[in-house]
């Protein structure tokens, strides 16, 4: 591609100091190149928004709703060079790019038509108590390289709307959707409104450690999360972290073991598995264990693993070379400990190709049932009491996310209430919408996204407590 993508700073599209690579992940082998920001870019970009924020948190609200209305209708009416551009970096077929683009349209449409009016807390014999929600100043988003696009809106659209100011930084595997969506907010937001540094992971601690910057947003892996977290301490800066999951899936034995194993395999395969609250690992009654797995391999034989640019392609590549190399790790363990149905290796081919792998007949302690392998991999465990797999189902660090699937819905949400995780669907996954709260447990995260909740993570709550001046 022949695209000159600049970065966004105080309202100008500028190149960097210099410039690296982006692998298409279906070659590995670079396509395009991104501007690297330096340290005195980042603050150049950070007084930009400090200076931006006043003007931009004094408009009146319908004003700024209508500005990132206008962001919501100018990313829809290009949705096909984004979904395009999207899959070239990220690797998911075109089909899943446009859904992810749409989505972003939606989640900034929600954003926009949520308001946050004064709350009365007292108002008796002349004492009226108002709780104000009031912005933070100058926010950052940091975003990981699975939902490039939609993640960075579900930061950029509470913070703009609450009056916030912010700087974006993209993985740097990912940059090039970020940085054109940034063309699209240099002609829509006023200077300064909206930033955008690109890096090679040198500029994060940065940022999270910036007296100017209140706040960070962080979607990524619970590790750096965690340094994240550490960082921001020495500002006692506000965080909201959207850290890793290992969700479980919990298969009922009143469902058709057919039925929910096509549920339970796109729930684990879409994006190549590359979804925070994908399923992990699914648990699986025993009497119906043998052909639930049998079916997951046949779905998975089925897939169509190829260029995501490619009509047809039902699973792209692992987005990088480092991740591609731990899920392939994650395999060969597993090999040993249990049967690999289908799939278990590379494709012998260019790119980081591997196909989806069904892995049956493993102990709750193997390495690809206690962590988060992020790609296209399932092991599935089997259960005879149900008491003992919402057990086995909790045991673990994370809690982000989780399924049961169960035909007596009853008894299926009763499972749910037992399942320690920030979100628990029934016979469904991935009903995420802008107007429902996400969170993370334990090490999956803190705070919340989008919803009012996510709304309000981006205000300062600041109560006026008001009595009539007496005469002494």
């Amino acid at each position: 591609m022949d695209h000159e993508y600049r970065l966004l700073i105080d309202g100008e599209l500028v190149p960097g100091v210099s410039a690296f690579d982006v692998v298409n992940p279906a070659t590995g082998a670079a396509f395009a190149s991104a501007p690297k920001a330096d340290e005195a870019m980042l603050e150049r970009a950070v007084a930009a928004a400090k200076r931006a924020q006043p003007a931009w948190s004094a408009l009146p609200v319908e004003e700024r709703a209508a500005l990132v209305n206008k962001l919501a209708d100018t990313l829809e009416a290009r949705i096909g060079e984004f979904a395009s551009l999207l899959t070239a970096e990220q690797g998911k077929p075109l089909d899943q790019a446009g859904y992810e683009i749409m989505g972003s349209v939606f989640t900034l449409r929600g954003f926009a038509a949520m308001r946050i009016e004064p709350k009365v807390l007292k108002d008796e014999g002349g004492n009226r108590v108002v709780e104000h929600r009031t912005p933070l100043g100058v926010v950052a988003s940091i975003t990981p390289w699975n939902f490039p696009v939609i993640l960075l809106m579900n930061k950029l659209g509470p913070a703009l709307m609450t009056g916030n100011t912010m700087i974006a930084k993209p993985a740097p595997t990912t940059p090039l959707t970020t940085l054109l969506f940034g063309e699209l907010a240099q002609a829509i937001l006023p200077p300064g409104v909206f930033n955008i540094v690109c890096d090679q992971n040198e500029l994060g601690a940065l940022i999270t450690g910036h007296p100017d910057i209140a706040k960070v947003a962080f979607t990524g892996s619970t590790a750096t999360g965690k340094k994240v977290m550490a960082s921001s301490a020495s500002t006692v800066k506000r965080v909201t972290l959207e850290l890793g999951g290992n969700d479980a899936a919990i298969v009922m034995d009143d469902v058709d073991a057919k039925q929910a194993a096509k549920k339970v395999y796109q729930g684990a395969m879409t994006n190549a598995g590359q979804i925070c609250v994908a399923i992990k690992r699914a648990y699986v009654p025993t009497p119906m264990y043998d052909e639930f797995c049998d079916e997951l391999a046949r779905l998975a034989n089925e897939a169509i693993v190829d260029d995501g640019a490619k009509q047809g392609t039902t699973i792209g590549p692992v987005q990088n070379k480092m991740q591609f190399d731990k899920v392939n790790a994650l395999i060969e363990d597993a090999r040993s400990r249990g049967t690999v149905m289908t799939g278990g290796a590379p494709l012998d081919r260019a790119g980081y190709f591997i196909p989806p792998t069904i892995v049956r007949d493993l102990d709750d302690d193997a390495p690809l049932v206690r962590e988060e392998q992020f790609g296209p991999v399932l092991p599935v465990l089997k259960y005879d009491d149900i008491e003992d797999v919402i057990a086995r189902a909790n045991d673990s660090e994370y809690g982000l996310g989780g399924t049961v699937w169960g035909k007596d819905l009853a008894r299926a949400t009763d499972v749910a209430m037992k399942i320690d995780t920030g979100t628990v669907w029934v016979n469904q996954h991935l009903a995420i919408d802008a107007n429902i709260p996400f969170r993370g447990v334990k090490q999956s995260g803190l705070g919340a996204e989008l919803g009012e909740a996510g709304l309000l993570e981006y205000t300062q709550a600041h109560i006026v407590n008001s009595v009539e001046f007496a005469e002494a």
